[in-house]
């Protein structure tokens, strides 16, 4: 990567936007924000939220009197966002970072705590010398528009009357909170009343992936962050996740991701 191509500031104070710099902007704001002003408009009830800010659009943020940092502010190059590793995900694909409607995602809780833990790294790296350190800053960057793709409203940035975009982002919504209960697209398609072809049709068309993607790689997501932070056994995590026994389980992650969850485990 070029220098300066990716810049992360902790917000400790005013912020407002470089119309000079031509980067992209994703401001994750945690708490303690009186409001963000974007092109104009105010936007009040920010706390665990994420923007994402197309270079044309100037912007500000209002921060309490406080020395802590309540978020981050990512820039992003151009070439950033054309990287491989990057330019396939949803997160394009859905165009977040948009010339006219902006989208705004509030965080839940748990992915809140993941989304500061990853900026955390991010921001470490970058003021490090390690060897390899950029691969290491784009496979982070990736996991977090991962994590942002698995929060998107798609409503907020598609036309309300296009039946097909709706029924995406009813299915997302459903994955997002029953996947440890349902891994078949049947049945969502059943859960919303429609065959599974049309919800397949309707997955392909708004985000370009199969329905059993979206599926995958929520189980992933959830996978890899219980192996990775918490103390429970490969046994647990697996029924957890609604899986029928470890083995399945295993044999699941491995074909996905080329690894066990023990190795994932240990790495």
């Amino acid at each position: 990567m070029k220098p300066n191509s990716i810049n992360i500031t902790p917000i400790t104070k005013e912020t407002t936007s470089d119309r000079d710099s031509g980067d992209f902007a994703v401001c994750w704001i945690k708490d303690e924000v009186e409001h963000v002003v974007i092109d104009g408009a105010e936007y009040c009830d920010v706390s665990n939220s994420i923007f994402f800010l197309h270079p044309k659009h100037k912007w500000k943020i209002k921060k309490k009197d406080s020395s802590t940092s309540v978020g981050y502010i990512l820039d992003l190059a151009n070439e950033v966002l054309d990287n491989p590793l990057l330019s396939n995900l949803h997160i394009n694909k859905v165009r977040l970072f948009s010339t006219d409607e902006i989208p705004l995602f509030k965080l839940s809780p748990g992915i809140e705590k993941r989304t500061q833990a990853i900026l955390e790294m991010i921001d470490e790296l970058l003021g490090s010398q390690l060897n390899h350190k950029d691969d290491a800053i784009i496979s982070l960057l990736n996991t977090f528009f991962v994590y942002c793709d698995g929060q998107c409203n798609i409503k907020s940035i598609v036309s309300n009357n296009n039946s097909r975009a709706n029924v995406v982002y009813q299915f997302k919504k459903l994955v997002d909170k029953r996947v440890c209960e349902h891994h078949e697209v049947s049945e969502y398609a059943n859960l919303l009343n429609i065959t599974p072809k049309y919800l397949n049709e309707c997955v392909k068309e708004v985000l370009l992936v199969s329905s059993k993607s979206i599926i995958i790689e929520q189980l992933l997501m959830r996978a890899r962050h219980a192996l990775k932070f918490s103390n429970k056994t490969a046994k647990e995590i697996s029924f957890e996740l609604g899986f029928s026994s470890p083995d399945y389980f295993s044999s699941f992650f491995k074909t996905h991701t080329g690894i066990t969850p023990t190795a994932l485990r240990k790495s």
